[in-house]
């Protein structure tokens, strides 16, 4: 017999971005005028695991993203969750040379 331990899935630590953006998701649907049972049905998921996706409890990987989006008929774009503009920007530095703090001395 398999170890019970080994055999569990790796679940998302609480507090953990999402993949996706529940607001996306929700606006997704009903844009496409479907009912969370109707697009769960369709996915071939549960209609709680439909319900939490939307709440953000539950995270949507990407591949049923991209299988949601199929069903939706919208860009996955829509549905995947908008990165921290705050990371990008710490990320990129100075926009141009000439807005550094400390410009080379000639």
């Amino acid at each position: 017999m398999t170890d019970p331990q080994k055999r569990r899935r790796k679940r998302r630590p609480r507090g953990a971005p999402l993949d996706h953006s529940p607001e996306g998701v929700a606006f997704a649907r009903e844009a496409a005028s479907k009912t969370k049972r109707a697009l769960a049905e369709a996915l071939r998921i549960s209609e709680q695991l439909m319900c939490d996706i939307e709440a953000g409890r539950r995270n949507a990987p990407p591949d049923l993203l991209e299988r949601m989006a199929a069903e939706l008929n919208c860009p996955v774009v829509v549905l995947q969750a908008k990165p921290e503009p705050s990371a990008n920007l710490a990320r990129i530095g100075p926009a141009h040379p000439a807005h550094d703090a400390n410009p080379p001395a000639a």
